[in-house]
């Protein structure tokens, strides 16, 4: 009697905290990007570029960059638009523009926590482009070798930005300074990748081919392969480092994988194919958009179950969702 009770007590905190978190929204249709409150409600609604795909934080997570990337789908045509819209998150309100000039479609992106620079992946031309917010200048552009850049991963010393070139199948791993490239064969069409604790293994998801990849960093090889679900393309760890927690685009579901046994180890079905996967700051929660339902979902990651579901305005089109801390 009293483990359930203690049951009882842990699923209810579980949703108390769930239901507390404030999420930010890429809302990639409507070319907005959505505050949603505790209840459900919108707070505050953003005009950005047209079709925004990726977020990232600043440092300290004062300001919220947005890679406007003008295409809807990646595998589309089209010379796509060229700028990083940047949003005040205590504001609620655009404060800026950095206008990447001739490096268009921008994607992926991560942000060097010592710096702040920011590490942006391009389509058109395919590369990746190092940027500093404060001057919202161009510092460098790198070829990656490969085609489609999609995502990027700074490493935990920012020495390396890891890059998954979609459409050849490779991830590359490009010294910043130097500017040299290693490339990195994976499975078919790679995208989210996340770091193990220690930073010494990457976990690279491939869509196409259904799995995960695992690359030693030091000896920038792969060592390893995890079989997922169909699609998998975001990816992210527990704060323990015990679980590895992906979206499942082609199989309209939630995977989870133990990186050490190498093994999926469970599904969540949800009902529409999910775009995205971030996780709350405690690893307790992951939060979806399914862009062609709009809405978003919220998922227990101990109790492997949905735990609420947040509509957006229809034609929004939700794809990248973030937890703003409290």
């Amino acid at each position: 009697m009293k483990t359930y009770f203690r049951t009882i007590l842990a699923s209810g905190l579980l949703l108390t905290s769930a239901a507390a978190a404030e999420l930010v929204v890429g809302q990639k249709v409507s070319g907005t990007v959505g505050f949603y409150s505790s209840g459900r409600n919108q707070l505050a609604e953003i005009p950005v570029g047209n079709h925004p795909h990726e977020l990232a934080f600043s440092p300290g997570r004062r300001y919220l960059y947005v890679s406007d990337n003008g295409i809807l789908w990646m595998t589309e045509p089209g010379e796509g638009g060229n700028t990083i819209s940047i949003i005040d998150v205590v504001k609620r309100a655009k404060t800026g523009v950095i206008d990447l000039g001739k490096y268009r479609r921008p994607h992926g992106i991560d942000v060097d926590a010592r710096t702040g620079n920011l590490a942006v992946t391009v389509e058109n031309p395919d590369g990746l482009v190092l940027v500093d917010p404060k001057s919202r200048k161009v510092l460098r552009y790198y070829d990656t070798k490969g085609k489609s850049p999609h995502m990027v991963k700074l490493d935990p010393k920012a020495e390396y930005a890891y890059v998954s070139n979609t459409g050849s199948s490779t991830v590359a791993a490009v010294r910043l300074a130097s500017g040299e490239v290693t490339l990195i064969p994976t499975d078919a069409r790679p995208q989210g990748a996340v770091f193990a604790l220690d930073g010494k293994l990457l976990y690279v998801t491939n869509s196409d081919g259904n799995s995960i990849s695992v690359i030693d960093c030091s000896v920038k090889k792969r060592v390893g392969t995890i079989r997922t679900g169909r699609g998998p393309g975001r990816i992210a760890i527990t704060p323990n480092g015990a679980l590895l927690v992906y979206n499942l685009q082609a199989g309209e579901a939630v995977g989870f994988a133990d990186p050490k046994n190498l093994k999926q180890v469970g599904e969540v079905r949800l009902s529409g194919p999910p775009l995205s996967l971030h996780l709350s700051w405690d690893g307790q929660m992951g939060y979806l958009g399914i862009q062609s339902q709009d809405k978003v979902v919220a998922v227990s990651v101990p109790h492997r179950k949905i735990v609420r579901e947040i509509p957006t305005k229809k034609g929004a089109g939700p794809d990248a969702v973030m937890e703003i801390e409290q």
